[in-house]
């Protein structure tokens, strides 16, 4: 039998799944740059030696990309892109997951599922070029160390001409926007007499009124770092909250 008969789906094209999370602008932004690129020919797949991740010591006799692994790859990066966390380059999805929704998993007749081809595309090619690190632990039950955890490397984004200096530059303003969130979230107290008073004038004076009750409430650390959009959101779900409590 040929090798063209016996491999399963020659074109495995990555799904994400259906009514999942919706993915940060930075997240679509990664899987553009990666969709437009050909990852499996890039010229690092040629260039970067193979380390054994077990010893260090570089692999001699190193299997190179076909043209059926290719294929694998392209898919298997956009799902890893889709599945990462920026903050700490964690794949969050186990290879069967990321084997199943870039098509590579395939049925037996009787019944039993393998994920061989995704699991050696990642130990036997994107691990030893340095494109992941496989993090394996212990598991309870077992004595058996398996890999639970994907970190994509630097090496990993350069497939795709994304450089650190832009990863950084969404990290600061995740990270700035994630802080600004946390205050607008704070907790604040408007007593009874206040919300009386709020529900009964009209909406810019009721504004205001508020505007002053948080002025009182926040730190000026807290109020610079929320900026005027960030005090004018916080403003406007407050008034919300008493419009439509009362």
């Amino acid at each position: 039998m040929s090798r063209k008969n016996y491999i399963c789906n020659l074109k495995p094209v990555f799904n994400p799944p259906k009514n999942d999370k919706k993915r940060s602008n930075f997240i679509n932004y990664a899987m553009k740059k990666a969709s437009e690129i050909d990852v499996a020919r890039s010229m690092l797949n040629y260039t970067l030696l193979a380390i054994d991740p077990k010893t260090g010591n570089i692999l001699p006799r190193f299997r190179r990309l076909n043209e059926h692994r290719a294929c694998a790859m392209r898919a298997m990066v956009l799902a890893m892109i889709y599945h990462c966390n920026i903050e700490s380059n964690l794949v969050e999805a186990s290879i069967e997951k990321l084997s199943d929704q870039c098509g590579l998993s395939t049925i037996s007749k009787m019944g039993n599922k393998s994920i061989t081809r995704a699991s050696r595309l990642i130990n036997e090619f994107l691990e030893p070029m340095g494109f992941i690190k496989c993090k394996k632990e212990k598991t309870k039950f077992s004595s058996n160390y398996i890999p639970k955890k994907i970190f994509l490397t630097p090496i990993f984004f350069m497939l795709f001409h994304l450089s650190q200096s832009k990863i950084n530059e969404y990290l600061f303003e995740y990270k700035k926007n994630s802080e600004i969130l946390k205050i607008i979230e704070k907790k604040i107290f408007i007593s009874f007499e206040d919300i009386k008073i709020i529900s009964k004038i009209d909406e810019k004076s009721a504004k205001n009124k508020i505007l002053n009750v948080l002025i009182s409430c926040y730190t000026t650390n807290e109020l610079t770092r929320m900026g005027p959009q960030g005090l004018k959101k916080k403003i406007d779900i407050e008034y919300n909250k008493i419009r439509n409590k009362y």
